[in-house]
């Protein structure tokens, strides 16, 4: 295990290179983002303290398909999951505890990224911020919350360009449909 600090916008991880440990956030937040060639950025998670990334890569050895970019100022524990792999320590009491985590960490990724492909096949601007935030008010269990994005990142997030999602967060608002203020939204009931 090692930890290391990294300054908001700092690269943790970049897309092409290899890892054979998870990533644990300490403190602070790491978006996990995808860019082409071109420089178009979508963002496919947000990562909060507590929570991890890479054990994908770091279990199977392939080439990163994303970067690992630090949101806010934090601190990450890295840990090597190469034990994981040797076969001598199948039969050690930590392994299958581990293992199960691992799944478990997997199993709650997949749901993730299933949410986010929900969020980006609506063919309009509201159809995605509308599954969106109806989402998180179920995840949070509220009609008012923050969500980890601010507008640009809400936008890569949603693959939507910005202005587009801002004219509609308006028009949103401006029917009832919704507040916010920053990244912090209230949800209404309207009648249709």
């Amino acid at each position: 295990m090692r930890t290391d600090r990294f300054p908001h916008g700092a690269l943790i991880l970049r897309a092409g290179s290899r890892t054979r440990e998870m990533g644990i956030v300490v403190s602070g937040c790491v978006h996990i983002e995808s860019s082409d060639f071109w420089g178009t950025h979508s963002i496919l998670s947000s990562v909060e303290a507590g929570g991890v990334f890479a054990e994908t890569y770091a279990l199977c050895g392939e080439a990163l398909m994303v970067d690992a970019v630090a949101a806010k100022d934090c601190e990450i524990l890295f840990l090597s999951l190469l034990p994981l792999l040797d076969g001598d320590n199948a039969a050690e009491s930590w392994h299958s505890k581990l293992m199960q985590r691992i799944l478990l960490l997997t199993v709650q990724k997949n749901l993730t990224l299933s949410t986010r492909i929900f969020c980006t096949s609506a063919k309009n601007v509201r159809g995605r911020l509308l599954t969106y935030l109806s989402g998180e008010a179920a995840r949070q269990g509220r009609y008012e919350f923050d969500i980890p994005f601010n507008r640009q990142q809400l936008a890569d997030y949603l693959n939507l360009d910005r202005s587009a999602l801002s004219k509609e967060l308006s028009r949103m608002r401006d029917e009832g449909m919704l507040a916010y203020r920053r990244n912090h939204f209230i949800l209404y009931k309207t009648e249709n």
